[in-house]
């Protein structure tokens, strides 16, 4: 999802959407102190929710606690700003941190303390990014082996983020100029990766 994180933040997007959320992507909060630059903002039921994601494109760098205790005062601000708004009838519920590497310890037990959910490669156990993305054929269109990087980069800034988007949003390949038989074998990957 590199080099920057913002495709990252379009990922976990697409993903809550799947899992019957709205979506908003890099939304301006008003908190009690400050304004704050969220990279996620999902509602479902009347309940919204704030999201920090934290894309590590370098291997083996894992959240420490700075990130959770971070976004934990982050989440404090815009709540105490939500709860002074009088006509507001959604709930703003806790805030998460999305991460595509692991969390330390000290984060993980930060996060069950204070009440923020987190959510990274392999965490909650069973239900990771990694197990949601398997269970529910949610690739992102940067593991197609056949697209090249500037054709990703093309789907990305025009929000086809899954695979399974690429296959509504075909076109986007004529766009291209990609070849029907390319195409063919594009969409074939792309098929396959969402009926794994």
């Amino acid at each position: 999802m590199g080099p920057t994180g913002f495709p990252f933040e379009r990922f976990v997007g697409a993903l809550l959407e799947y899992a019957g959320y709205s979506t908003k992507v890099d939304v301006i909060m008003d908190g009690i102190c400050v304004s704050h630059e969220i990279d996620v903002v999902a509602e479902k039921n009347g309940v919204r929710t704030i999201i920090e994601c934290k894309f590590h494109g370098e291997e083996g760098r894992n959240c420490n606690v700075k990130v959770p205790l971070y976004i934990q005062s982050r989440y404090n601000d815009v709540k105490a700003h939500w709860t002074t708004k009088k006509k507001e009838t959604k709930t703003l519920n806790a805030g998460w941190v999305v991460t595509n590497t692991r969390f330390t310890t000290s984060a993980v037990k930060y996060g069950k303390c204070a009440g923020l959910y987190l959510l990274s490669w392999d965490y909650p156990k069973n239900d990771g990014l990694k197990d949601r993305i398997d269970r529910l054929g949610l690739y992102p269109i940067t593991v197609s082996t056949l697209l090249s990087n500037r054709e990703k980069h093309f789907l990305l800034g025009r929000d086809v983020v899954l695979c399974r988007q690429l296959l509504k949003d075909k076109f986007y390949l004529d766009h291209l100029g990609v070849s029907k038989t390319r195409k063919a074998r594009i969409l074939e990957e792309v098929k396959q990766l969402c009926n794994h």
